[in-house]
């Protein structure tokens, strides 16, 4: 659906992806806030309308009251891991109708050591459930089933996969916001814990605190408050098709697969023109998988590309430079709206060691289950 206006990014904040015991959520939330609006070079009393995004709680209403109380309307958004992502677009769409003018969206989230192993589908009745009987709908495990299904049509490798955690860890060391900054060898990756084949511990993205804000404005109000801008070109929200094999596992293609189709028609753009991806990495086989879910790669070519450096940091495009939510970090609520202050950074030439030269359009993708999608298209 086109906006009835254009839309730009003019400010953006994030913090330091990590474990805070001695801070709440309200207090990373606020820390992201702030600095989105210095971006911005804005103060709260001229932001009109924000979208708080947080899984376990609505946290909006504290986080004004943590950094000024000016009385506008705050949407509390839950959808799963893109919970970020959605009250980032829940802003957007704000300035996009021409509701308001200015508006922020925010993304927080505090897990400390809280896993991913929970979530199967109808396991507290068992003449319901199917977990054990049809696959697992346990995150790690939804995802290998994902990872050898993709072995099993393509031939894909168990090093292939352990490939796109090397490539995040490398790249996260140059990313300031990352969890982890380290880089590991294919041998430690490899050689380290299984978790659910073929996802070892190095192949799976880590829990943790954090947040990130975006302030979406229109082109006039960003001339007034002199910004630095990135346009929004598209920004989709899809719930999952039905689809055959949906019944039997959680259907991790489907949902990005109709929402790459629906960002490429509005954005007027298609993979074919974008320099940088933040792309939803929760495990090593997801990355794989959406490779091709978003037109990076055709249908089993996934595995070459990535040998061969496309998806390198200096290659075709530059996927996950940030280090992606495996070596990051995946703060749920937090995750969609980081994606898309690490794709503006990338448009304004501002990521540092991470920096892809060049960088013109971008894309923002967060899935979240079940069932969620969100790709926002940015252009410089």
């Amino acid at each position: 659906m086109k906006p009835a206006r254009d839309v730009y990014i003019v400010g953006v904040g994030m913090v330091k992806y990590g474990r805070y015991p001695d801070k709440t959520v309200v207090d990373l939330a606020s820390e992201a806030v702030i600095a989105a609006l210095k971006d911005a070079n804005m103060t709260m009393k001229d932001i009109q309308m924000v979208g708080s995004g947080n899984l376990s709680q609505p946290v909006g209403q504290a986080i004004m009251r943590s950094v000024g109380q000016t009385g506008v309307p705050v949407v509390n958004v839950s959808n799963a891991c893109a919970t970020g992502s959605t009250a980032c677009r829940e802003a957007y769409m704000s300035v996009a109708s021409g509701a308001f003018d200015i508006a922020m969206g925010i993304g927080s989230e505090q897990m400390g050591k809280m896993g991913l192993l929970g979530g199967g589908r109808g396991k507290k009745d068992p003449a319901y459930s199917t977990e054990g009987v049809q696959g697992s709908g346990t995150m790690p495990s939804v995802f290998s089933q994902w990872g050898t299904d993709h072995m099993r049509k393509y031939g894909t490798t168990f090093e292939d996969f352990a490939r796109v955690a090397y490539k995040n860890h490398k790249n996260s060391i140059h990313n300031p916001y990352a969890q982890y900054q380290k880089e590991f060898s294919m041998e430690q990756i490899m050689t380290g814990q299984m978790i659910s084949w073929p996802n070892t511990l190095l192949m799976c993205c880590p829990t943790g605190d954090g947040a990130g804000a975006v302030i979406y404005t229109t082109e006039e109000k960003a001339r007034q408050f002199g910004c630095k801008t990135v346009k929004v070109a598209a920004s989709v929200l899809t719930s999952d098709p039905w689809t055959e094999t949906g019944e039997a596992i959680l259907d991790v293609n489907a949902v990005t697969r109709l929402a790459a189709k629906e960002a490429w028609e509005t954005a007027g753009i298609g993979p074919e023109d974008l320099q940088v991806v933040e792309l939803h990495d929760c495990f090593a086989t997801a990355e794989m998988c959406h490779y091709e879910n978003l037109g990076l790669a055709a249908d089993g070519e996934g595995p070459r590309c990535l040998k061969e450096g496309e998806f390198d940091i200096g290659g075709r495009v530059a996927v996950n430079a940030s280090g992606g939510l495996i070596s990051r970090g995946h703060p749920l609520g937090a995750t969609g709206a980081c994606g898309i202050s690490e794709i503006v950074w990338q448009l304004r030439g501002e990521s540092g060691g991470r920096q892809q030269e060049g960088a013109k359009a971008g894309i923002a993708h967060v899935i979240g289950l079940t069932s969620a999608c969100t790709i926002n298209v940015m252009t410089a």
